[in-house]
Formats: C-alpha cells, structure tokens, sequence
C-alpha cells in the first residue's frame, strides 16, 4: 500500500477528518486523526499491519511492542503477521513499564509499534524500557507521522502515512476569522 492508498482508507473510516477542529490542546487544526475509526474494523487494522511487517520481514524481529492502548492491536496484528510474541507498555505511576508478567530477554530483536506520533515521547518510552530490559531495538514502526519529520528516534522509523497538521491559535486560526464553526470530541460549537 501506498501514502495515497492509505490515506484514502483512513478518510474512508474517518480515521482522517477536514473541517475545524478543537484540539485538546487548545489548538485548532484543520485535520483531526482518530485512529481508532480505522482500528475498529479488523479487516483494515490487518491490512494496515501487513504491511508494516512487510517493512521489517528481514530484519529477524524476535518480538513486537507498542504502547497501551492502540500500540496493543498494532503489535498483536503486526506480531502475528511477522510469527513473534507481542506485548505492550503502560504507565504505572506516571512512567512507562512492562506489567503483566511481560518480560524481554536481553539480546531479543525488538519492532516498536504506535499508532501516531507527534512528538514521539511515548515511543521514546518504550524504547528506553527495551533497552532497560536488554533488548534490541530494530525499528520503529508507525501507521502515522504527524510530527512533520520533528520526531526522530536514532534508528529506521517506517510510517504508513507522513501528515504535516497544521496547527493554530484560536487568535491565529484562519478558520476561525471565516467564521467557520469547530468540532470538539465530536460536539459541534463556535
């Protein structure tokens, strides 16, 4: 599959939404990403997930890790594409751990899988619990990256779909002097 392929799916499914959007940030954006309009149809989250282990079929990946909670369908489905063991992270008091019993043994060729970055910080959490562990990291694994090539993790990072989301100011937004009304969380408002 291709970016334009996969882009077609995820607006298909909503995944990708084009209007004015209320950002918890605060922000407003013109695209909104709701990665788990695509992930509800296992058909599309398989689709998805096949192909990102096509990008990784030769690099001997022993296991998959994502973190909670998307990060958890994307290593199971990618884990079981490429035959290995997959586990996910969670925060337990703030910090990012291997809970559950999960464990990695040193030297285990390790694949990170997210969902969508735009600063990279839960990635670089798990990727620092990897390498606590003793595990090796192989590649970074992502079915979007929205940082706009800001996120960088040292290593072969593969996303399905590089979006560069263009956020501003309620005082800055174009949207906003248009007159343009917003969508928050799925509520419409002004």
């Amino acid at each position: 599959m291709n970016e334009q392929e996969i882009m077609k799916l995820l607006e298909a499914t909503e995944a990708v939404l084009h209007g004015h959007f209320l950002l918890t940030s605060g922000l407003h954006s013109p695209m909104y990403v709701e990665k788990f309009n695509v992930l509800q149809h296992p058909k599309y989250t398989e689709e998805l997930c096949k192909e990102l282990a096509k990008r990784y079929i030769n690099d001997q990946v022993e296991l998959v890790i994502g973190p909670m909670t998307g990060g958890i369908l994307l290593a199971h489905e990618v884990g079981k594409q490429l035959g290995t063991r997959a586990i996910f992270t969670e925060r337990e008091n703030g910090k990012m751990t291997l809970k559950r019993g999960f464990h990695i043994e040193p030297g285990t060729r390790v694949l990170i899988v997210e969902d969508i970055v735009t600063t990279g910080g839960s990635v670089q959490e798990v990727l620092d619990v990897v390498r606590e562990q003793g595990g090796t990291p192989v590649g970074i694994g992502l079915l979007v990256d929205r940082s706009g090539g800001k996120a960088d993790f040292g290593m072969r990072t593969e996303a399905l779909l590089h979006l560069n989301v263009e956020t501003y100011t309620a005082e800055q937004c174009p949207l906003c002097a248009k007159g343009i009304s917003f969508t928050k969380r799925g509520r419409t408002g002004k």
